[in-house]
């Protein structure tokens, strides 16, 4: 068993198809059909069904799998902590965002962590969903940043910053009326009067996303039923649709902090302690994580720190 030949098993099994494999893994499909038919005889057992081209892992080969994950891994993580003590300033950091998160954190996090590491590659994952899934699955991932209230024993987390999810109220609204854009520090958002809501347009994030989940809970709790809505997984557009004055909104703190408005809208806190969200980072148990990763880390929690009460 050697590193190439685990990865020729994984491949076989994510296209199910030895000439897609071949593909990714640049090598002929006669010369991976050939690997594959001497690892099985020297093992003595078949570690796919062949069915018509189609390419099905047996038992014997979910269970190869599940250790070839496990020394690729392992191989990464030596590699990286080689690097750190060869004193190397080149290096490679693979990320994985929520496609939202990404676009508020990373204009922020990037310039600083380039200055102090040039020569770092940093690849981006933008996950739509299951981000915490796609980063036990793939042993190229560092590690994820995501908002995740569900813990798995096979990950470790550090917390980020902890935010409040705001209502976000255009300027013109009569709500906002002589309200400051923004609390001066160590303030307090006002608090919403959901009795002023009941006929109101909103702009509302998707059910599935942790904001639409917690919002929609909290309008069917306080009998707001509004008039009419849209729903976006977008937030920035929601924000940016509410400073047009298309209705109203609701988005963590830093969203609204982060961005860059023509007209700052006004903020009003929900006064609810489920309306808070963590971001973390997480990464697999027991990964060793270079120093520029680290670094990576440091500027996140920063971010917060900047655009967060």
């Amino acid at each position: 068993m050697n590193i190439h030949e685990l990865n020729y098993v994984i491949c076989i099994a994510k296209h199910q198809n030895i000439t897609k494999a071949a593909q990714e893994l640049f090598i002929s499909q006669p010369t991976l059909s050939k690997h594959l038919k001497k690892m099985e005889r020297e093992l003595g057992l078949k570690l796919f069904s062949r069915v018509d081209n189609c390419y099905i892992p047996t038992y014997a080969g979910r269970r190869y799998m599940e250790y070839a994950a496990q020394v690729l891994a392992l191989t990464q993580d030596w590699e990286k902590e080689l690097s750190d003590l060869l004193s190397l300033k080149d290096g490679e950091l693979t990320v994985a965002f929520p496609l939202m998160r990404s676009s508020c954190m990373l204009p922020f996090i990037l310039p600083a962590f380039h200055r102090k590491h040039p020569h770092v590659k940093v690849n981006f994952l933008e996950e739509t969903h299951s981000i915490q899934e796609r980063l036990l699955e793939d042993s190229q991932i560092d590690f994820a940043v995501f908002s995740e209230e569900t813990i798995h024993p096979r990950l470790d987390y550090e917390e980020l910053g902890r935010e409040e999810i705001l209502l976000v109220v255009p300027r013109t609204h009569p709500l906002a009326k002589e309200l400051p854009y923004y609390p001066e520090a160590g303030g307090a958002y006002p608090a919403v009067d959901w009795e002023k809501l009941k006929d109101e347009t909103f702009i509302l994030n998707s059910p599935e996303q942790n904001t639409g989940a917690v919002t929609a809970k909290l309008l069917k709790e306080h009998y707001v039923s509004p008039a009419f809505s849209f729903y976006t997984r977008n937030t920035q557009a929601a924000l940016l649709l509410v400073q047009n004055g298309e209705g109203l909104c609701f988005a963590p703190e830093s969203y609204v902090r982060s961005t860059a408005f023509e007209a700052p809208p006004v903020c009003f806190s929900l006064k609810d302690e489920r309306a808070f969200t963590t971001t973390v980072a997480a990464y697999r148990k027991g990964a060793y994580l270079p120093g520029y990763a680290r670094d990576f880390i440091e500027n996140a929690r920063a971010y917060f720190e900047k655009y967060t009460m």
